[in-house]
């Protein structure tokens, strides 16, 4: 599948949409395994069964149209050349959704974007360390777009753009935004 207005060079450009999958994260990771996987291939979903949060969490994924991805960019860097990956990664997110949507989030440091003093999306960032340096990162996000019910174990604590603003988010437009701007960082940081 093609995402449009992508400016990039790799990032998204083979991109693979499922309608029902485990979860994103999972399905890089698969793979990357396979070691022929191009850099920048990107996995979205609109239904995750069984979303990776931090920390071993679940990331509800259940209803179709909220934004889940994720994706590989091969590296050969120092750790610490990605220090405050996670956070500049929120930061991008939290401008996409103010600069296109007039959306004010806010990050919870590092991986949270909250909405009216709830979760609304999330950061999963991994790597690949080979000899104290990092061979590829993998990143997962997921943001709650236009789901309006949520699991009783996070309803007081979740919520979604549509829930609070009354907006909708075309998944794949953002998603492209994403990637034009994310290349454009993590070329200039490593």
């Amino acid at each position: 599948m093609q995402l449009k207005n992508l400016s990039t060079k790799y990032l998204g450009r083979n991109a693979i949409h499922y309608n029902s999958i485990d979860s994103t994260q999972n399905e890089i990771w698969r793979l990357y395994e396979k070691e022929a996987t191009p850099n920048g291939v990107l996995v979205m979903a609109d239904i995750q069964t069984q979303g990776k949060g931090t920390h071993g969490r679940k990331w509800y994924t259940d209803v179709a149209n909220n934004i889940a991805f994720s994706f590989l960019i091969k590296v050969d860097c120092y750790v610490k050349k990605l220090d405050e990956l996670t956070t500049k990664i929120a930061e991008i997110i939290t401008n996409i959704l103010k600069e296109k949507y007039k959306i004010i989030t806010q990050i919870k440091e590092p991986n949270d974007i909250i909405l009216n003093n709830k979760k609304l999306g999330g950061i999963l960032t991994q790597t690949k360390v080979i000899e104290e340096k990092v061979k590829c990162l993998v990143i997962g996000i997921g943001i709650n777009t236009n789901q309006e019910k949520f699991a009783p174990e996070i309803e007081n604590i979740a919520t979604s753009i549509k829930k609070e603003t009354g907006k909708e988010i075309n998944s794949k437009e953002f998603i492209a935004e994403f990637c034009n701007r994310f290349e454009k960082y993590i070329e200039e940081k490593i």
